[in-house]
């Protein structure tokens, strides 16, 4: 694939580079640079006079010199390629040759053997030398291996020290860049703990391994008949000895922490299969496989870490439309969270149906798995959950991650606080803005002890051992995340833990856990808990969420000529605020099939378009509908007269201020509105034109927006939509069945 030159002004990145070893790495850096014009001239050194005759000729360096000498002169970067365990050599031989003013770099894979050798050799760790590590290779080795593609969408990494300068990393960054490389930047200690973990021991593991298996009397036949597997896991083994031989010397002390852990965990291992311990192999194969198939999203040894910051998703929305169809949104991302929950604390085997399988509710998942619970699945939708008891947790063996989840950090507390280990719950960009001292707070008083980052937000870091007692708690707003959390703390703390909460919030977990055999007594607004029961498992049927279904609901009632139905809706009545609002502003919509199931009512829902009107939003149905709000304001805005909204200050700390970045959003495509302290106020009939939304990162302002392009006059373009995926997988999909005209650029 052609790569275009890149020039700083007129001139290349650098005049003259110096590239000394020409094997694998060496001589495709020579010929990614040289294709890319990122520098004036390439000068190639090696002590391999064959290597050294051919370099030319393959196209990885305009000239060869005789010596390291001969290469430095007159170079602006110098760039060591060779065995790790030759660099200080190569740098004592360079030191008296170096211009002033030139960049040193290597491309080894331990960078604390090379500053060692750098400080060895220069007294201390000098400012133009940058270690650097391409993650990339090949089973063949030598300069006839070299390609100029090598390091095309592999990572980089650079390690600069305090002495670096920003402009040189920038520079440095750049020809990575230019060569087709991703670049990291991150300290060297830390380098060679995440390389020995992820590179080094799996090949020590391929390398003992062949060795292994070379030495059985059946020797022939194991690799004759050897699956594929077997050739994809050793084919490692078939890199340099040489090279590893230096790299395992030169990274021993992290090598040997990551054998010793790998050992450990082998030998569990080898000790479950002994004693026929089915439930320790099914629990340590189900969490790697989770922790495999969402390997692209581990980072810093957390099993499952989404990374939606680094993701661009724009929609882009074309006007007009009506929407037909017979549809079954995802599971309800709060049952989908609290089923996991509860079903890990129970006796026995909890089987759950219709999971959402979007990342929020993945990472709670993966985090019970990170705490010793087997989790089959899930397998479109399915799950089963194999309890450890209320007392079973194990410590993780690292923070645990939720995502986008406020809902899952704040339940996570409550379960987290009486349990015998510390624990740190840690989030994405987005949760590490939100609010969490409305938890923290309630639960100190029960006795734990919880640290939170500036302004009582994530990180929270909780303290084990603590014996928590209970308490009644008059809840300043109106909240089920807080309620739910000083519930499930209750289930541990001595006595009887009550909450009583200003107006109606969503009782999912007062309903689960009932399903689950835990009594919840409730009198008027106050639930209470008696802490030292027990779960027992049960079988879950997670409805379709109703928060999801709201965009369709609002979609079909706006759009003309429509006519649409919802299956399986769940209709908790802490839930359907949406519905008693949409009809209030004159929605026609039917409520067919009702039914239980697993404690929560279900039904399919028909609605059809109508002529909306403004209304004051009752404020006992702002706590119902409180997620729903963004695509009402759309309702709004189609609807003829004024609707307004107060008592709805909780919507300014959700993933965005959601009352103003509506406000901002609809003001984009024309519509005026007024911002309240509490709530909004949006005169109808408005004309929704086309334009550019910021959705903030938000799902819900996304999709909001989305749904208000079929009453809009021109193209509506939504960016920042990735975070769509954490509550409702394949909305774009579903919605573009129904008669939504959208679709979506970039990577999801």
């Amino acid at each position: 694939m052609p790569w275009p030159r890149c020039w700083v002004g007129e001139s290349p990145l650098f005049q003259r580079v110096a590239i000394i070893g020409l094997g694998l790495i060496g001589g495709s850096l020579g010929a990614a640079i040289r294709r890319s014009g990122l520098a004036g001239r390439v000068v190639g050194f090696d002590q391999r006079a064959d290597d050294l005759a051919l370099a030319v000729e393959l196209g990885v360096a305009d000239e060869v010199v005789p010596s390291v000498a001969a290469a430095a002169q007159g170079a602006d970067l110098v760039i060591l390629a060779v065995p790790v365990r030759a660099n200080r050599a190569v740098l004592e031989a360079l030191r008296p040759h170096l211009p002033a003013d030139v960049l040193l770099t290597d491309v080894g894979s331990t960078k604390s053997s090379f500053v060692a050798d750098v400080q060895a050799v220069f007294g201390d760790w000098p400012a133009n030398v940058l270690p650097g590590h391409p993650i990339a290779g090949s089973e063949r080795s030598g300069i006839r291996a070299a390609n100029p593609d090598l390091f095309a969408r592999h990572k980089t990494i650079l390690t600069p020290g305090p002495a670096n300068r920003s402009e040189d990393v920038e520079r440095l960054s750049a020809l990575w860049r230019g060569c087709g490389a991703q670049v990291l930047t991150m300290t060297v200690a830390h380098h060679d703990d995440v390389l020995a973990a992820t590179s080094h021991l799996p090949h020590l593991i391929a390398f003992s391994l062949v060795d292994t298996l070379a030495g059985e009397d059946e020797n022939m036949d194991i690799f004759r008949y050897a699956a594929g597997g077997f050739r994809d896991f050793t084919r490692i083994a078939a890199s340099d000895p040489v090279m590893w031989h230096d790299i395992f010397l030169s990274n021993r002390d992290a090598v040997l922490r990551g054998i010793d852990h790998f050992t450990r965990d082998l030998d569990q291992l080898r000790t479950a299969i002994a004693n026929g311990d089915g439930a320790t192999l099914l629990r340590v194969f189900s969490r790697a496989k989770a922790a495999r198939d969402h390997f692209s999203k581990m980072l810093s040894g957390q099993a499952y870490v989404t990374n939606n910051s680094d993701k661009q998703v724009t929609f882009q929305l074309q006007p007009g439309g009506s929407v037909h169809g017979d549809i079954r949104v995802p599971g309800d991302k709060s049952i989908s969270h609290r089923s996991i929950m509860l079903g890990a604390l129970a006796d026995g085997i909890t089987e759950v149906k219709g999971f959402l399988e979007g990342e929020d509710s993945l990472a709670t998942l993966q985090a019970f798995r990170d705490m010793g619970v087997t989790i089959e699945g899930p397998d479109n939708g399915f799950v089963r959950i194999h309890g450890v008891g209320m007392h079973g947790l194990q410590a993780p063996r690292g923070p645990l991650y939720v995502g986008n989840s406020g809902t899952a950090m704040r339940l996570f507390a409550g379960l987290l606080a009486a349990q015998g280990f510390d624990a740190e719950l840690t989030g994405d960009a987005s949760l590490t803005k939100r609010p969490m001292a409305r938890v923290a707070d309630p639960l100190r008083a029960m006795g734990a002890v919880i640290d939170t980052a500036e302004g009582g937000r994530p990180p929270l870091r909780i303290r084990g051992g603590q014996p928590l007692t209970g308490i009644h708690y008059e809840m300043p707003m109106a909240s089920a995340q807080v309620k739910s959390c000083l519930l499930l703390a209750g289930l541990y703390a001595d006595g009887v833990t009550s909450v009583t909460e200003p107006a109606p919030t969503r009782d999912h977990t007062e309903r689960m856990l009932a399903g689950f055999g835990y009594h919840v007594h409730r009198d008027g607004a106050t639930a209470s808990v008696s802490g030292g029961g027990s779960l027992t498992a049960t079988a879950i049927d997670v409805p379709a969420d109703i928060s999801s279904a709201a965009f369709f609901l609002v979609a079909a009632s706006i759009a003309p000529d429509s006519d649409l139905i919802l299956r399986h809706v769940g209709m908790n009545p802490t839930r359907i605020g949406v519905i008693n609002i949409l009809r209030q502003m004159g929605a026609s919509i039917e409520v067919l099939d009702e039914r239980e199931i697993g404690g929560e009512p279900v039904a399919d829902l028909r609605v059809r378009s109508a002529e909306l009107h403004g209304i004051d939003i009752p404020e006992d149905q702002v706590p119902l509908a409180i997620d729903e709000f963004p695509v009402l304001f759309i309702a709004a805005t189609c609807a003829t007269g004024r609707t307004v909204l107060r008592g709805a200050e909780e919507l300014r700390v959700k993933e965005s201020d959601r009352i103003q970045v509506m406000a901002d959003g609809l003001a984009a495509l024309g519509v005026q509105t007024t911002v309240t302290p509490d709530g909004i106020i949006i005169d109808g009939g408005q004309t929704l034109g086309g334009g550019t939304i910021d959705s903030h990162g938000d799902h819900r302002i996304a999709m909001s927006f989305a749904v208000a392009s079929l009453r809009a006059t021109d193209a509506i373009t939504v960016r920042d939509c990735a975070n769509v995926a954490t509550s409702f997988p394949g909305f774009v999909e579903l919605a573009a069945g129904v008669g939504i005209h959208i679709s979506a650029k970039g990577e999801a």
